[in-house]
């Protein structure tokens, strides 16, 4: 008996192995076929299991025990059964020798008699193979089940991201209604609490000159002045607090303006005088606005709910032909020079003049304005001086109240070869509302304005085009654009048309003059850092009886 009481006569297997030993020397068996089989490509998976979970030390057939699968990476590759098969003086175990006894009768028997000797393994281990078997099918079973849960998750939460996309476009949608003029300003309203509506030019300061002798205590901005004389009666006043803050405006660029009269005589008198009107009249209303000097500065005021005072003087005479009084004025505040109004200077032309330029002074003035970052206004210029200009400065420049030409051929317009040049540049055209440049008549309305919008954005381009409305300084205002209240209305009726985007309402409110400006800043910070000095290009004066005239 080979089994007692269902486990291996150890005895019994010893004397067996001793028999087939002496059988295979009868009948020359060679050497390879005594042994164990070699290891194959593909093994049993019920004997992977059992072996995997058996804790005998036995060889299995060659196959190794539960040690060498514990040294391997991965149960699928076969282990090293080197040393068990060929170790001389090796301890022959049960398993060797039903291994053995196996491989003879498959090389020496028919197929019957191979089935018969499978017969040899354990039914306890047969039973054991099977139920691990069962439970691997389990598990298999288990993790199939587990991935369709994982997969139809996933299915599930892509479609409702869809939906809620779609769900949210659709209520976008509904908020960005234009259907009527009501949903239009409320949209510019959104766009403007966003972005500030920055304005390139209005003259205030010259009409408190003219009409109050730059006195501010004589009435309350914050009232308004429609019930004020003389500003109630005059055509030249259109700006207020109460006024300012109902057109949404962000920033301003007050002017101070000196007048073509003043040349050779107080006009450098003049722009500081208008100066200390705008800083006055901004610390006096500081609960609504504050001065900016910068880019960021604009940026700034704007989240905290104020709108930025800024200042630009109108009349290159106000130098008095000095780079001095150019770096003075910067100090001061001072962020753009309009390089002419309606009168030549003694180096550069006005829009009058048709082909004359800069002269060498001239582009002195622009290469030290490029240095320390004061913006460049062509407004009024001619247009040799604008072409001079974009041919020497290394920042982008402005027109800061003027329209398009070839809608209106009226002084101080911008034809379409230099609306080209702008674009080139990086600069901004920034469009008047004044009726004789935008009708070329006193009579005009809101959509003489869009057209030339339309016009210059079409030549140069949607990033080069701004707002400069020049209020209380021209006499004449478009209908539906009488006063700083109806900037609202302006971006509302260019939202009629689809072309028109929100980001176009915004670039044209004010995000293209902050590059600009910050172009600008960026030039002045790199001549600095490359420590280039300030020109001491001297304009030579001209004998007055008005000047002080060293020896």
């Amino acid at each position: 008996m080979l089994m007692t009481s269902g486990q291996w006569d150890v005895r019994a297997l010893e004397a067996l192995e001793r028999e087939a030993s002496d059988l295979f020397d009868v009948l020359d068996v060679p050497e390879r076929l005594r042994s164990p089989p070699a290891k194959t490509a593909v093994m049993d998976l019920e004997l992977q299991d059992h072996i995997k979970h058996c804790s005998c030390s036995c060889n299995h057939m060659g196959y190794g025990n539960f040690m060498d699968y514990q040294q391997t990476s991965c149960f699928g590759g076969l282990p090293d059964v080197t040393e068990h098969t060929h170790t001389s003086n090796r301890t022959t175990t049960h398993k060797e020798l039903t291994s053995s006894t196996e491989s003879l009768a498959i090389n020496n028997s028919n197929p019957g008699e191979r089935h018969s000797m499978k017969s040899l393994t354990p039914p306890s281990t047969q039973s054991s193979t099977k139920g691990r078997s069962e439970q691997s099918s389990a598990a298999a079973e288990n993790e199939r089940r587990w991935c369709f849960f994982v997969v139809t998750f996933f299915v599930a939460l892509t479609v409702c991201v869809v939906i809620i996309s779609l769900l949210i476009e659709v209520l976008l949608g509904q908020k960005t209604d234009r259907s009527s003029q009501a949903h239009r300003i409320d949209i510019v309203r959104r766009l403007l609490q966003e972005t500030p509506l920055i304005d390139g030019h209005n003259d205030l300061p010259w009409n408190i000159k003219r009409y109050s002798h730059n006195r501010l205590d004589y009435l309350n901005f914050t009232e308004g002045v429609r019930s004020v004389e003389p500003w109630s009666n005059s055509e030249w006043s259109h700006t207020d607090i109460p006024r300012l803050r109902q057109g949404l405006i962000g920033a301003q660029f007050w002017s101070a303006y000196v007048p073509c009269e003043a040349q050779g005589l107080d006009a450098v008198q003049l722009a500081l005088e208008q100066i200390d009107v705008i800083q006055r009249f901004t610390e006096l209303y500081d609960r609504h606005t504050a001065m900016a000097s910068s880019s960021q500065e604009i940026a700034t005021l704007h989240k905290q709910g104020l709108f930025a005072s800024l200042i630009g003087v109108e009349g290159g005479h106000a130098l008095g032909s000095s780079l001095g009084v150019l770096r003075s004025l910067y100090s001061l505040g001072v962020r753009y020079l309009t390089l002419t109004h309606t009168c030549d200077t003694t180096w550069a032309g006005a829009a009058p003049s048709g082909d004359r330029g800069l002269s060498a002074f001239g582009r002195a003035v622009v290469k030290e304005m490029n240095r320390i970052g004061v913006i460049i206004d062509l407004s009024h210029s001619s247009d040799g001086t604008a072409k001079d200009v974009l041919e020497v400065t290394r920042a982008p420049v402005m027109f800061s109240h003027s329209a398009a030409r070839a809608l209106c051929n009226a002084t101080g317009n911008v034809g379409d070869d230099i609306l080209r040049m702008v674009a080139d540049n990086g600069g901004i055209v920034m469009v008047s509302f004044y009726a004789l440049q935008v009708a070329c008549s006193r009579q005009a309305t809101v959509f003489d304005v869009v057209q030339h919008i339309r016009h210059i954005r079409a030549v140069a381009g949607i990033q080069h085009v701004g707002i400069g409305a020049g209020f209380d300084g021209i006499d004449a205002t478009p209908i539906g654009l009488e006063d700083v209240s109806k900037y609202p209305i302006l971006f509302a009726t260019l939202l009629e048309d689809p072309a028109w985007t929100e980001q176009d309402i915004s670039l044209l409110a004010g995000k293209n003059f902050l590059r600009v400006f910050k172009s600008v800043e960026n030039v002045r910070d790199y001549w600095k850092s490359t420590n280039i000095l300030p020109n001491e290009t001297v304009e030579p004066p001209k004998k007055s009886p008005c000047a002080y005239m060293p020896l």
